[in-house]
């Protein structure tokens, strides 16, 4: 689902087809194109750009900000029956999109046609702003909700002036930004998958749509698991929920399982022995177990100065850097997180 660019978003639907690219100037944005029963991605492929999503997020419209998206899109306000009129219904769910998001003075026209991508949105200056939905959700329209939550969040992110660079990370931080201010529980849901066919929407793996909603129900202690329909949706938010947890039991979080601990403690011993005074110049690279979030380096007083070590809060990913000195409270000064540390 491109988008933060000028000109236009698209909302992808797994494909088992190669990623379509148009020429540069052509008005819209490369896309994967349209198709059902493809293979589904599975894993975290993207998780750092996931991270770096939710870390803009909150730097960009502040912590006071995110709190006002407390409450999630709930079910009833973007159902959709089959004995709905199509237009009227999708107006209807566009403009509930449109408050949840708080953008009052923004109209969203909706329209159906035969096209290869799931939704396309043409991002222009507003107040109007035209969505063209695939001709499949004239039938699935249960997913209606999921398209527009995307599409939408496109013109949010568009009128913010919050993009990343490049087509795919754009698409990764709207598909980011739509669950975490509560509503892209309804592209999981969207996810479906058996032995004969399969379906999802966006450009998150099921696995990191699950991972996002997982980050935003420890804020706001909500649980989204209530409004799935899919099961497989559900399932792909517990082991989101799995990662999560273990984003908050990291050291030198108190919360650090045994292992972590004895790694850390066994890290910091070698970052205090290349930094004591007298002690050779530290090489180019900290000192550390490949693959841990944290480091070690020297305070402002030189390079033999007392040790900080800087990891990212669990809640919005800042670097966070405190003194190696045992038992420390911390602050994350972007989302206001408590951390409770032994450094």
């Amino acid at each position: 689902m491109p988008a933060a660019e000028p000109g236009g978003g698209k909302t992808a639907l797994n494909d088992s087809s190669p990623a379509r690219r148009v020429e540069k100037g052509s008005g819209r944005l490369g896309g994967k194109d349209v198709a059902n029963d493809g293979p589904v991605e599975h894993g975290y492929p993207h998780l750092d750009t996931v991270r770096a999503a939710i870390n803009a997020l909150y730097k960009r419209l502040s912590y006071d900000t995110v709190q006002t998206f407390a409450t999630s899109v709930p079910p009833a306000d973007v159902a959709f029956c089959d004995t709905d009129d199509l237009h009227l219904g999708a107006q209807r769910v566009a403009r509930e999109m449109v408050r949840h998001y708080r953008l009052p003075d923004a109209r969203m026209i909706v329209g159906f046609r035969e096209m290869t991508h799931a939704a396309n949105v043409e991002l222009a200056a507003g107040p109007e702003y035209f969505i063209e939905l695939n001709d499949r959700f004239r039938t699935h329209r249960r997913d209606i909700g999921a398209a527009l939550a995307h599409e939408v969040m496109h013109v949010y992110l568009h009128r913010l002036d919050l993009t990343f660079p490049g087509t795919r990370d754009n698409e990764i931080l709207t598909d980011t930004a739509a669950t975490y201010l509560g509503a892209g529980w309804l592209l999981l849901d969207a996810y479906r998958e058996d032995a004969d066919s399969s379906q999802k929407l966006g450009y998150l793996t099921p696995e990191e749509f699950g991972y996002v909603l997982a980050k935003r129900a420890l804020v706001f202690d909500e649980d989204p698991g209530i409004w799935f329909t899919s099961p497989q949706a559900y399932t792909a938010y517990t082991a989101g929920m799995e990662l999560a947890r273990h984003d908050t039991r990291q050291p030198p979080l108190t919360a650090a399982g045994w292992a972590g601990r004895r790694r850390y403690a066994r890290d910091r011993r070698h970052a205090q022995d290349r930094h004591a005074p007298g002690a050779a110049s530290p090489p180019a690279r900290s000192a550390q177990s490949a693959g841990v979030p944290y480091s070690f380096t020297p305070d402002s007083h030189g390079e033999h100065g007392p040790l900080r070590v800087s990891f990212p809060c669990p809640t919005c990913h800042q670097r966070i850097r405190v003194p190696v000195r045992g038992r420390v409270r911390a602050r994350c000064g972007v989302c206001r997180t408590v951390l409770e540390c032994d450094t």
